[in-house]
């Protein structure tokens, strides 16, 4: 009897699962809705990835509205750098190019960072949206 040799990739082919393209992200109303939001957030304050979530109508998805600042077209200009983690805190490693831009365009709008943090007061939780 002789062996027929078969492609790991034939073997594993009936087992995948075929997904569907992803939309672009200009025809997702959630990053859109987020990224409005986040528009919307006044100079010399910041919030919370949670509370732009909230306030973009997705309770409980904070990691959404981090993935669609990620997503963001630069020509939509978003102040992305006006949201933070919780507690104030800026997400990005500490030591990243990111984490520096962040805290720099943060104290170009006079809010003030010590340790990679943003004092509590400067927090708003967007409810009036």
């Amino acid at each position: 009897m002789r062996r027929r040799k078969t492609s790991l990739a034939a073997l594993l082919q009936p087992l995948a699962v075929k997904r569907r393209p992803p939309r672009a992200p200009e025809e997702n109303a959630a990053l859109d809705a987020i990224w409005q939001v986040v528009c919307a957030i006044p100079r010399g304050r910041v919030s919370t990835y949670g509370a732009v979530a909230r306030a973009a109508g997705l309770p409980g998805r904070a990691r959404q509205a981090g993935y669609a600042l990620r997503l963001a077209p630069r020509s939509l200009n978003l102040p992305w750098h006006r949201v933070v983690a919780a507690g104030g805190r800026i997400a990005f490693p500490r030591a990243s190019r990111a984490h520096l831009e962040q805290a720099q365009r943060l104290r170009a709008e006079g809010v003030r960072v010590s340790n990679g943090r943003v004092p509590p007061a400067l927090i708003t939780d967007l409810k009036e949206l």
